[in-house]
């Protein structure tokens, strides 16, 4: 178990590859004082945040397929943020992972 500031996760299941943030993602952070860190980080444990249980399935084959990982997480105001993590291949090799507002995609 990893200790990020104040929040305990479980260990990582996948590379996150470059880490890159919109500008509105950064803004809506900033206004509830949320460290993207937290949340990149029930993203790399597999804590898909408010996903329904078949995008739950999808991701978790992904994380042995190699595919493409989505999390869906709320700022303090409710504001709905996205985490995706891009696959390079099959093999799990991940070449990115953005976080985003859902408007931004």
């Amino acid at each position: 178990m990893i200790r990020l500031s104040s929040v305990f996760v479980n260990a990582p299941k996948f590379q996150l590859g470059q880490i890159l943030a919109t500008p509105g993602a950064l803004q809506a952070l900033g206004q509830c004082h949320q460290n993207l860190l937290s949340f990149l980080a029930r993203h790399s444990a597999g804590d898909w945040g408010d996903l329904c249980d078949e995008d739950r399935e999808l991701n978790d084959s992904a994380v042995e397929e190699g595919s493409r990982i989505l999390s869906a997480y709320h700022t303090k105001n409710g504001t709905k943020i996205w985490i995706i993590t891009e696959a390079i291949d099959d093999n799990g090799e991940r070449s990115a992972t953005t976080i985003l507002l859902p408007d931004e995609y």
